[in-house]
C-alpha cells in the first residue's frame, strides 16, 4: 500500500492483479485498486473530480478525467474515511498509475487539489 497526505487529506491505494479478467496471450492485463480517502481536516470536504495518468511498460500512456469516483461525488466529514474499488486494464504486465482529486472545502467553498500517490501494477508472475 502507498499513501500520501495533501492539504490534510490522506490517500492510500492498494492494487490487486485480476487473473480471471486478464488474458496475457492477448496482451490484456486487468488490475483492481482500492482507494481510501481520509479527511484529517476540521471541515468536511467533497471530492468533485478525478484525474488519472496510466502508463504501462510498453510506454502506452492514457489520461482519464471525470466527475467524482465510481459515479459519486462523496462528502467526507472530519475524521471520516471514504473507500472505493475500481480497476484499470493494461497492455503489459507492468504499469503505474498516479493522479489528483479536485476537492472542495465545504465551509469556505475553496477548491484544492489532492495528490494520489503513484502506485505500481505488476502481475505476480513478472516478479520471478
Amino acid at each position: 500500500m502507498v499513501s500520501k497526505v495533501t492539504e490534510g487529506v490522506k490517500i492510500s491505494v492498494e492494487q490487486f492483479y485480476q487473473p480471471e479478467y486478464s488474458n496475457p496471450v492477448m496482451g490484456e492485463y486487468m488490475f483492481a485498486y482500492r482507494v481510501t480517502i481520509e479527511n484529517n481536516n476540521s471541515f468536511a470536504v467533497q471530492l468533485l473530480k478525478r484525474h488519472w495518468w496510466i502508463v504501462d511498460s510498453n510506454a502506452d500512456k492514457r489520461e482519464v478525467e471525470g466527475d467524482g469516483v465510481i459515479g459519486v461525488q462523496p462528502v467526507i466529514t472530519p475524521g471520516e474515511k471514504y473507500q472505493y474499488i475500481s480497476g484499470s486494464n493494461l497492455k503489459s504486465e507492468l504499469g503505474v498509475m498516479t493522479g489528483t482529486y479536485l476537492m472542495e472545502n465545504l465551509v469556505s467553498k475553496q477548491r484544492f487539489e489532492v495528490k494520489i500517490p503513484a502506485f505500481q501494477m505488476e502481475a505476480p508472475f513478472k516478479r520471478n
